[in-house]
């Protein structure tokens, strides 16, 4: 069955990085775009990074652009997310996605002085 397990979450402050991964198995890697979300407190969850099967293309929410990169290891099956120039406003549980319906448990990201 598919899996997402995200990690990397933390406490950090204004202006410092983060690196989230996702660790994925039970399904095709190498032939699945993946995408990463995020939450935060008495929000919508909304789409913040994509990458394309191929790792060719990504694609960034307005909100990010520019400060976070999303990446992918075929080897280790995982999805990762460098966030740089953090922001309280990037606070929020940050979750993995893949396809309709399969989503990880999510890693906490605060981001607070």
């Amino acid at each position: 069955q598919v899996q997402l397990v995200e990690s990397g979450g933390g406490l950090v402050e204004p202006g410092e990085s983060l690196k989230l991964s996702c660790a994925a198995s039970g399904f095709t890697f190498s032939t699945a775009s993946m995408r990463w979300y995020r939450q935060a407190p008495g929000k919508e969850r909304e789409w913040v990074a994509l990458i394309s099967a191929s790792g060719s293309i990504t694609n960034y929410a307005d909100s990010v652009k520019g400060r976070f990169t999303i990446g992918r290891d075929y080897n280790k099956y995982t999805v990762y997310l460098q966030m740089n120039s953090l922001k309280p406003e990037d606070t929020a549980v940050y979750y993995c996605n893949y396809g309709i319906n399969h989503w990880g448990k999510g890693t906490l990201v605060t981001v607070s002085s």
